[in-house]
């Protein structure tokens, strides 16, 4: 029995955690307060992101999936505008590329030498991601970070706009994994949106 969607699994949620407390610590927002959300957006993310290398080829859909995920996690769950949590996410994952990269060259001289096994993989995954949570938790802590009034920038209508652009992203992923015929990869996009789409109701209705 192979290790390795077990090893991919939990190094790549600790990496995507390590994103969600870095946005929400850079904006003043308490990571602990949707930490369990963020856990099974990054379980559900992160499980599509398995299917897609590994059974499809698809690596490429990988980045723009989960930056689109977290945009709609940001916008649903945290309640951020959706033009702000398009500029957040994107400054988190460039905060954090720019650490990962840091830690490679310190800890294995280039990033050739990173990507070289998956036990160097699964090193800066797990040393990334657990210096972005610990840096993220000193910040908050201290203070420091971006205070914006995020409602300046909130649609009229947003709610329904998110709820829309939801729908539209499952469909057109489900076209694409339609054409491969790997049905189980659907199942996980539709569990993700219907989250989703269960707390962009239940907020819009003030529960």
């Amino acid at each position: 029995m192979s290790w390795e969607p077990a090893g991919f699994m939990f190094f790549s949620i600790i990496e995507t955690i390590g994103v969600y407390y870095l946005v929400m610590a850079l904006f003043r927002f308490k990571p602990g307060d949707f930490i369990w959300e963020a856990l099974i957006v990054s379980l559900l993310i992160n499980l599509q992101s398995y299917i897609l290398r590994n059974e499809l080829s698809l690596a490429y859909l990988v980045p723009l999936i989960t930056v689109l995920i977290f945009i709609f996690f940001f916008s649903v769950v945290v309640k951020i505008p959706l033009v702000w949590s398009l500029i957040t996410t994107i400054l988190g994952y460039a905060i954090y590329a720019f650490l990962q990269t840091g830690l490679a060259f310190l800890l294995f001289g280039s990033i050739d030498a990173a990507q070289a096994s998956l036990s160097n993989g699964y090193l800066l995954q797990f040393s990334s991601g657990l210096i972005s949570v610990v840096l993220s938790i000193w910040l908050y802590k201290i203070g420091w970070g971006f205070k914006f009034d995020f409602e300046r920038l909130r649609f009229k209508f947003e709610d329904i706009l998110i709820i829309v652009l939801i729908v539209v992203f499952l469909g057109l992923l489900s076209v694409i994994v339609y054409y491969e015929q790997l049905f189980i990869l659907i199942a996980f996009f539709a569990v993700t949106v219907i989250f989703l789409l269960y707390y962009a109701v239940s907020k819009e209705r003030g529960k």
